[in-house]
């Protein structure tokens, strides 16, 4: 059994993360102000004051350190990229220094979103990326600060679906829940990515802290597909209409920040390390339509704070 720390636990990954570990290992959690009446340990902070980090260490003397804080939305970070760097770049090297200094095994998660898409087919770890906007910008500083400061660390490069806290975190959410209600909605056609339940996401940060690996790992899906398609084979799972989302093009939308067209990455690197291969699509697509009928949902949402 370790001790784990878990930053952005109210998030997407840091939630199911928790729910992932929880029962095997002693879990504690960041949390600023949104969990409550967890069956888990809750560190009430803000890592952005002074002296935060250094108590929530002092506090949980964690034997590993998972970093799911972030500021993810794209559109927000370019309205706020003094708050970027801060949360993206520079507590992420924090936690690396301060990791290496104590002897904690130290995760730090990134996204697929630091390449600009121009290459054709899957991206490795050796290859170099481009940043778009502010959001990747950020992120791709915070993965060269974090190995900097701390060689030992790992850094994943992460695109997962899941259930959320807020029901509205994840784009499966998104499809799921107009889908289910009938609203007509549009899916990318010309954005490929890799995506993986969140959960698979989760169960191989574990795998990967327990074979002490190190280093950059690309951790997404072994399947490529369209956004558009991502949301067809959500219809298809839940047996919804797949008529009602509309093929789109990213050209002709209205979102501020620029996306990249392919977010195809490669984990040939992190199959070899493990030594399997990585879950397949059509198994996470079908835990994650069996968690709904088991009330997953509601029972992750339990912890949200009410007011």
């Amino acid at each position: 059994m370790a001790r784990i720390l878990i930053t952005g636990a109210s998030g997407l990954l840091g939630l199911n993360l928790v729910q992932e570990t929880m029962n095997e290992h002693d879990v504690h959690v960041v949390d600023r102000s949104k969990l409550d009446n967890a069956p888990f340990k809750i560190l009430k902070t803000d890592l952005l004051n002074a002296g935060a980090l250094e108590f929530v260490l002092d506090s949980a003397k964690p034997d590993w350190l998972i970093n799911c804080a972030a500021l993810a939305d794209l559109d927000v970070c370019e309205d706020n990229p003094l708050l970027a760097r801060r949360l993206n770049t520079e507590l992420p090297a924090q936690m690396a220094r301060a990791c290496k200094d104590r002897g904690i095994s130290f995760v730090h998660i990134s996204t697929d979103a630091v390449f600009d898409g121009e290459k054709d087919g899957f991206y490795t770890e050796e290859d170099t990326p481009n940043p778009l906007g502010v959001y990747p910008q950020t992120k791709f500083n915070g993965e060269q600060t974090v190995l900097s400061e701390n060689p030992k660390a790992i850094v994943a490069r992460v695109n997962f679906y899941g259930w959320s806290l807020s029901g509205k975190r994840s784009l499966a959410e998104f499809f799921y829940e107009n889908l289910t209600h009938q609203k007509s909605i549009s899916g990318f056609t010309d954005v490929k990515f890799c995506p993986m339940l969140v959960n698979d996401t989760a169960r191989l940060l574990i795998k990967m802290l327990n074979k002490h690996l190190s280093g950059l790992y690309h951790v997404v899906g072994s399947q490529a597909m369209s956004k558009y398609q991502f949301g067809v084979e959500i219809a298809r799972k839940f047996g919804l209409k797949e008529s009602v989302i509309s093929p789109k093009s990213i050209k002709t939308s209205s979102l501020t920040a620029r996306r990249s067209h392919n977010l195809c990455l490669s984990t040939q690197k992190l199959s070899t390390a493990l030594g399997e291969s990585l879950p397949q699509f059509s198994t996470g697509l079908q835990e994650f339509y069996t968690q709904l009928q088991m009330g997953y949902p509601q029972k992750i949402r339990s912890y949200q704070l009410l007011r």
